[in-house]
């Protein structure tokens, strides 16, 4: 007796092979909290093809426009000054339109909207070493959301006011 087997479930098996080359690894994440404690928001670190990306989910907080950045040290006690100053590892300037280069805790702003919700994404670039040593040193790293936009040049923070929400990231 001959067994037949439909093309559908071959390829069928054969994708689901076929997806650990291509799938996201998540590194770390990180829990945003306002100062009063209330969840805001959360943010992934993965690794895609050598490439380090974080993304952020915003809710909860004031529509505009906020700047981000991961901070120098993981710790989130209001008004998150203990977050340290941006993650620079490099000792560059601050900002992405900065002539010099950026550093690797200037993030892009996240839009959040009259609804209070927002997302954003980011490259942290392909040099994974460099960035897990980064991220990951023994004070460890926060990503911190302010009250108005980054301007993406003015040094040490782009303007960017107050820190309204905070998480520290944590390694999974």
């Amino acid at each position: 007796m001959q067994r037949y087997l439909s093309p559908a479930l071959i390829a069928l098996a054969l994708a689901g092979c076929a997806t650990t080359s291509t799938s996201n690894t998540t590194l770390a994440t990180a829990q945003l909290v306002s100062a009063d404690g209330r969840p805001v928001g959360t943010a992934t670190v993965s690794r895609h093809q050598g490439e380090t990306l974080i993304n952020l989910t915003v809710s909860g907080v004031a529509g505009a426009v906020h700047g981000m950045h991961l901070h120098a040290v993981g710790k989130c006690e209001a008004p998150f000054t203990s977050a340290g100053p941006h993650l620079n590892p490099t000792g560059h300037q601050h900002g992405r339109d900065n002539p010099q280069g950026a550093h690797l805790g200037d993030l892009p702003n996240v839009t959040i909207g009259q609804s209070g919700t927002g997302t954003a994404s980011a490259s942290l670039g392909h040099d994974s070493a460099a960035i897990d040593a980064a991220l990951f040193d023994a004070d460890g790293t926060s990503i911190v959301l302010h009250a108005a936009a980054d301007d993406y040049r003015t040094d040490p923070s782009g303007n960017s006011g107050a820190r309204i929400a905070c998480g520290v990231v944590q390694r999974d």
